[in-house]
């Protein structure tokens, strides 16, 4: 499902053998829909990085006859909720050329953010390489490629800005009258 929705998408959707995804569901780290029970309707799975620093709710798939009634989003959801159930400190990212995939994580709270700002743990780095868009990213030194990279922290702090107070002072303009002209 993965592959055929890349396929027809014409987008970069890292291929993962099945034996990875089997094992993510052994694991507890996967987000299943089912439709009756034993049709695959959506699928999202959990993988960490960087000593569980960092989390990433990845391969999230609808099957084409369940899309367009919001089940990416509560697949979604539910995926980041088992996130930090299980991994309360880490942050969660994610990379996507979708921009319906984009409008979910910001509805979770995650923000658009530079390629810097995710793990540099090599073995993430690794599942871009059955991307089509690999050559970008390494031609780029992983600085951008033609995903964008969006980051939930939980981290409070990381959200706080310092304030500064910017005083604008404007002169009043003298009333003008039709002799002034």
């Amino acid at each position: 499902m993965i592959e055929d929705a890349a396929r027809k998408r014409g987008t970069g959707i890292s291929k993962r053998p099945p034996e990875y995804i089997r094992r993510k569901i052994m694991e507890g780290k996967a987000i299943i829909a089912l439709a009756d029970g034993e049709t695959v309707a959506g699928f999202c799975y959990i993988e960490t990085w960087g000593h569980n620093k960092y989390l990433a709710n990845s391969g999230l798939i609808v099957n084409e006859d369940f899309r367009k009634h919001g089940l990416a989003t509560e697949i979604k959801e539910a995926a980041f909720r088992l996130s930090r159930k299980k991994y309360p400190d880490a942050k969660l990212f994610g990379i996507t050329t979708s921009l319906a995939v984009m409008k979910i994580n910001s509805d979770l709270g995650y923000r658009p953010v530079t390629f810097s700002e995710l793990t540099t743990d090599e073995e993430f780095w690794k599942g871009c390489q059955s991307c089509p868009n690999y050559d970008i990213l390494t031609r780029n030194q992983r600085t951008n490629c033609l995903c964008t990279a969006m980051l939930y922290d939980p981290n409070p702090r990381s959200k706080e800005r310092k304030e500064s107070r910017v005083i604008v002072k404007m002169e009043e303009e003298s009333p003008h009258n039709d002799s002034d002209k």
